[in-house]
């Protein structure tokens, strides 16, 4: 039988964990109700991106949110008689590595349509 050794981790010093460059990311989260939109959204964020040569990841689609409501049709009779609702939230995922400052001010000073929603991470 053999015996397979494992080999041994290396330890890093605080000061050369320190030296090592950190790499953050801009995690945007893109929500909207019409699908169209959201796209249109994301690809004006990936063009404003790709025009100061940033590293992008994405667009991940998220699973869509489906919010549903079942109403009575009339207020007092006919209990049979009923009516669905369904308020669809549509979702994407941007990441964006070692976003430079200009990167930044070009992406706080974007105009999105209304209707779409923005969440900016820093990670």
């Amino acid at each position: 039988m053999e015996t397979e050794t494992k080999p041994k981790a290396k330890r890093v010093s605080k000061k050369a964990a320190a030296a090592a460059p950190v790499e953050h990311k801009l995690r945007i989260r893109v929500r909207a109700y019409e699908h169209k939109i959201l796209d249109l959204s994301v690809k004006q964020i990936m063009d404003t991106a790709a025009r100061f040569d940033a590293v992008v990841v994405g667009p991940v689609p998220l699973p869509t949110e489906i919010k549903r409501w079942t109403v009575n049709r009339s207020t007092f009779v006919h209990k049979d008689a009923r009516e669905q609702f369904e308020m669809r939230i549509h979702k994407r995922l941007i990441d964006i590595e070692n976003p430079s400052p200009k990167v930044i001010e070009a992406l706080t000073n974007l105009n999105l349509p209304t209707g779409v929603t923005i969440d900016v991470k820093m990670i």
